[in-house]
């Protein structure tokens, strides 16, 4: 049973007082989860037993263990985290609160839950780290038991692990739950891919772990004539990795070399050494197929010798050179270096506390983003980026993301270095400040006190958030007088165009519970935002005229002032859009492009101010609310409507991304003589494919008429009418 292998292994390294506190948090979880199952059938208990399996496996402490057994009984019972705290301490409270998601919060998308999920997380995890470590087994058993879900969750959850989870396990070092979240991943989103890397590395298995012990026989004698003693084996290739190679380098199966590797794990720095010239004695290296990462490590505190060498067959052979103690960091990163064990307090643990500073500056991204989605593309730039390393003139590695330049680099140094940058010289020769920095050059910054500070121009240039932060600061502190002015008439003017008097939405109240809501101290803060576009005027004017808008009573002659209102516009104006309003002539009459009607769909006409009746579809969620309903009105279709009029519709198409893809849809909607208006594309990482199309269609059955159509093109995922 897996709670017994739980404790099996807790036991071998935590005290009895603490197996006692893992026992009562089981207990308490499996009783306030009694009647709930997942998915798959199983009792739902059986979930947090396998979570807290995995942070075992990563011998975590007994406080986030506790918390991976009671991560779920916050969001999914009735337990409040003051019973946790009462019951188990502040501790396992404030990790099961850093990962319990925001489901009682309203949001206006999914998108933007998730990214306020996200950012919660990444908030909690800056405090104390252990949060992301629950979060990551948390994910991992979700993955693993993925095939229960529907097959539009499965990828969905699959692109958003590839895109967050993966990556901040990498970061975090743990390659053990790295490398499992992307094949999964993988086999969600690419099955066919998937399982054809996998029937391919069968057939060949023998003959390369045949081969592979050869090698490492013929190491084993040569380290034994030198008295070095090592623990060798051969490190199989993960599926994502090679598919990832594959995709990037364009390249077949067989066109990949290195899917041999051995892995050399001895007793000290020096063997290692030692080690690697032994094995280039043995066989020739492969130029620029060197990396010390003993001497430089990786940000998440990776040491290794990777060597790649042509070996006794004559193909690229790749080997690995680390101690035991590198080795247990390689497998599970920031785990192995844990503070909260014991022993954390020694010398070691400060070099544990630097590497982890970028963690750090999250705090510093939060209080600046103005909304979860703009924090979460900060924190990947960041975090989830490939990173370059380049050297001071000192001789200090500084690590940045990918594309970074030397206003990045200015800016990692110091602050005031980076707003007093007037240029910069790599390898000793001048470059332009957008020079694309590569791994091993040497910058030196070239500073002035006479000068003006930073340009807007700087946003669009620089890669990282911490750079792209230390400007908006500069900004805000040097311009802020004339940011707030110009703030202040941005917004006027947008309320203005709302078709609103100023001193109707401008009152005291109203701008400061509309600067609250964005998380702002007082109204100039959240003017002087506007003024250096940390948000836009138009964001702010739609909250302050909320409630006007959504301001009809049950009063008939507020209704019929509205309806006189649409009337009024003169006949120029007027849109033929194939829609009458019931009992009603002689209105403004426009189709919402929110939600595109077309006929054959169930209409509503909404009386808006100012521009009079807007057409929407019934299931649009803009009308769907209480405080809409007096607003709303019986419409119909005109009957010669269905066939002579032409009305745009968005689709957006997910296939896999193949050559001539595109091409098909296009000329599948060509064959149903559907006009296009605009055609848009984009194909992410995972050779996923996603096309936007608009098209003039006369009625619903026209638009699946051209849907079908373009389902049976081979390999098209899915084909869904858009809503803006």
């Amino acid at each position: 049973m897996t709670i017994n292998n739980v404790m099996t292994k807790a036991a071998t390294y935590l005290p009895k007082d603490n197996i006692d506190l893992l026992y009562k948090a089981y207990e308490f979880a499996k009783d306030s989860h009694e009647g709930q199952f997942r998915k798959s059938g199983d009792p739902y208990i059986d979930h947090p037993v396998e979570v807290a399996l995995i942070l075992v496996n990563l011998e975590m402490d007994a406080q986030t263990i506790s918390a991976g057994f009671l991560h779920d009984v916050v969001e999914d019972t009735d337990v409040s985290l003051q019973d946790l705290t009462e019951l188990f301490g502040e501790e396992v409270s404030m990790l099961v609160d850093g990962v319990t998601k925001l489901k009682k919060i309203k949001f206006k998308s999914k998108e933007e839950q998730q990214a306020e999920n996200h950012r919660k997380m990444f908030v909690a995890m800056a405090q104390d780290i252990r949060c992301i470590l629950i979060k990551l087994a948390d994910r991992l058993h979700n993955m693993r038991t993925l095939k229960h879900m529907p097959k539009e969750k499965q990828i969905q959850k699959a692109n958003e692990t590839l895109e967050i989870f993966a990556p901040l396990a990498h970061r975090l070092g743990i390659s053990t739950i790295k490398w499992e979240l992307e094949d999964v991943s993988l086999r969600y989103l690419n099955p066919q891919q998937y399982y054809r890397i996998v029937n391919l590395m069968k057939q060949k298995r023998t003959e390369r772990e045949q081969y592979v012990q050869e090698v490492i026989q013929d190491i084993d004698e040569r380290l034994q004539e030198v008295n070095i003693h090592a623990d060798m084996w051969g490190r199989p290739k993960h599926i994502y990795s090679i598919y990832r190679k594959m995709t990037k380098q364009n390249k077949q199966f067989n066109e990949i070399y290195d899917l041999l590797a051995v892995r050399v794990v001895v007793d000290s720095i020096r063997d290692c050494y030692a080690v690697l010239g032994i094995i280039h004695t043995c066989w020739k290296p492969m130029p620029g197929r060197f990396k010390d990462y003993i001497a430089m490590p990786k940000a998440n505190m990776y040491q290794s010798l990777h060597t790649t060498v042509i070996g006794p067959k004559g193909d690229p052979l790749e080997v690995q050179i680390r101690t035991e103690d590198m080795h247990r960091v390689a497998e599970y990163g920031i785990a192995a270096h844990w503070a909260y064990k014991e022993g954390a307090n020694n010398n070691g643990n400060n070099t544990f506390e630097e590497k982890l500073t970028w963690f750090r500056e999250i705090l510093e991204w939060q209080n600046d983003a103005t909304d979860a989605e703009e924090f979460m593309e900060s924190l990947k730039v960041d975090l989830f980026s490939d990173m370059v390393f380049v050297f001071t003139p000192k001789g200090d590695v500084i690590e940045l993301p990918s594309g970074s330049v030397p206003l990045d680099f200015a800016y990692r140094i110091h602050t005031e270095i980076g707003n007093q940058c007037i240029g910069a010289k790599v390898n000793s020769k001048m470059v332009p400040l957008d020079y694309n920095l590569k791994t091993g050059d040497i910058v030196e910054v070239m500073t002035s006190k006479h000068s003006y500070g930073p340009s807007k121009d700087w946003l669009k240039i620089t890669q990282s958030s911490h750079a792209k932060n230390k400007i908006r600061q500069w900004f805000k502190k040097e311009k802020r007088e004339e940011n707030v002015l110009k703030g202040k008439e941005l917004v006027e003017k947008e309320v203005k165009n709302h078709g609103y008097e100023l001193k109707q939405v401008l009152t005291q109240d109203n701008v400061q519970t509309v600067a609250q809501k964005y998380n702002f101290t007082n109204i100039e803060d959240m003017y002087a935002a506007v003024g250096y576009n940390g948000i836009t005027a138009s964001q702010i004017a739609t909250r302050l005229t909320d409630k006007m808008r959504k301001k009809i009573e049950d009063d008939p002659e507020k209704i019929v002032a509205a309806i006189n209102d649409a009337k009024s516009f003169p006949e120029k104006k007027r849109t033929e859009v194939g829609v009458q309003v019931k009992g009603i002539d002689n209105l403004l009459i426009r189709l919402s492009r929110c939600c595109n009607p077309v006929p054959g769909d169930d209409i509503v006409g909404y009386i808006t101010k100012g521009r009079g009746v807007s057409i929407h579809r019934k299931d649009c969620p803009n009308i769907i609310s209480e405080d809409t309903e007096h607003r709303l009105l019986p419409v119909d279709w005109e009957g010669d409507s269905q066939l002579t009029k032409s009305y745009s519709v968005d689709i957006e198409i997910t296939g896999f991304d193949r050559r001539g893809l595109l091409n098909e849809v296009l000329h599948a909607v060509a064959e149903t003589k559907t006009n296009m208006s605009a055609v848009a594309g984009r194909s992410d990482k995972n050779k996923m494919a996603t096309i936007n199309i608009t098209i003039s269609i006369h009625n619903v059955n026209h638009l699946h008429k051209v849907v079908e159509r373009i389902k049976r093109i081979p390999d098209i995922y899915s084909v869904r009418r858009m809503m803006q």
